[in-house]
């Protein structure tokens, strides 16, 4: 029987990217919970139920599992909802805007299905580089490079008018942050599930460099895993979308990987491995038609069936923990 889906939040990542993945995963998106009436008029139109708030949706939507893409402020109370009503969790990143906020979600999560909506950590591209590194095909890992980076200006809006949609990416109370806490977590959660190790320490820098909004438009993060395997990060809202982006590099010690626009939320790119003593390189292959929404979405409904995965709020607070104490270590500098 396909998995049936409610979303909380069906704005643009719910509607153009996450909905489609449910379909393509062979799950069936039933209903909304989102008082926007341009929201329940776009929902409506695709023939899903609609709701005011997620209590209700719940009650009366018939969902098996819920999806919760409300602005990162806005994450504690459908989380909470849902596990009152024994209805798994899959949440957007970072689990809430405040770490005080991420706590409680975790509170309320216990010991039941919650996963973060960490996508990259889903995408074929990345699932094979992990596969291969696992493998031995580069030695042992020395060090993860990233640049994930994108432009969202002050009136910035998914349809791409002027003045559109808020963009509360660019609030700091709503979303906790900038760029950083919007991209950044992503590669720190990413580099974990390449590496099979947690970050053991992490130092950020920001910038306020183009953008004349109240929150860091990029930064760059380094850190190391216990094992001493070095981790380096650039993200960015300044960055021209027509420029290089998007690449993910993990050295180690006899080879090189190379993901070239993997990062971000369709399907596709590159994945090539160099070798270390020749130069030698070839393409590591993996399933290009497959979004990582699409891959979170099957994975997260096969936990849902009591299969296994590898879905975590322990491992998700710890590093949120590690990454709200080196940004507030950047706040106070910049």
């Amino acid at each position: 029987m396909s998995v049936r889906w409610g979303i909380a939040g069906f704005g643009w990542v719910a509607r153009d990217y996450m909905a489609p993945g449910i379909e393509a995963a062979g799950g069936t998106l039933v209903a909304i919970a989102d008082p926007s009436p341009l929201a329940q008029a776009s929902a409506g139109s695709a023939g899903l139920l609609t709701f005011d708030d997620t209590t209700t949706m719940l009650a009366d939507g018939g969902v098996d599992c819920l999806y919760v893409a409300t602005p990162n402020h806005r994450h504690a109370d459908p989380v909470r909802a849902a596990m009152a009503a024994g209805v798994p969790v899959l949440c957007e990143k970072p689990i809430a805007a405040t770490l005080a906020d991420a706590e409680a979600i975790g509170a309320a999560v216990g010991d039941r299905l919650y996963g973060t909506a960490f996508d990259q950590r889903h995408h074929p591209a990345h699932r094979a580089m992990a596969a291969a590194i696992r493998d031995g095909a580069i030695g042992r890992p020395i060090a993860v490079r990233i640049v994930y980076a994108c432009w969202v200006d002050p009136a910035w809006s998914p349809d791409g008018s002027e003045g559109g949609a808020c963009n509360w990416r660019a609030d700091p109370a709503a979303a906790g942050g900038g760029a950083v806490i919007d991209l950044a977590l992503h590669g720190l959660d990413l580099a974990e599930l390449l590496l099979g190790e947690p970050l053991a320490r992490l130092h950020i820098d920001l910038q306020r460099r183009i953008h004349d909004y109240p929150v860091d438009d990029g930064g760059i993060l380094s850190g190391r895993t216990g094992g001493g395997i070095l981790f380096q990060s650039h993200v960015a809202y300044n960055c021209a979308e027509v420029l290089p982006r998007r690449r993910l590099e993990v050295l180690g010690e006899h080879g090189l990987l190379v993901a070239t626009d993997t990062m971000g939320q369709t399907a596709g790119g590159t994945v090539t491995l160099s070798c270390g003593r020749t130069g030698a390189e070839s393409a590591l292959a993996f399933d290009a038609a497959m979004s990582p929404f699409a891959a979170q979405a099957a994975a997260f409904a096969a936990a849902t069936r009591g299969g296994p995965h590898d879905f975590s709020i322990d491992r998700d607070l710890s590093l949120m923990r590690l990454f709200d104490a080196a940004y507030a270590r950047a706040l106070s500098c910049l």
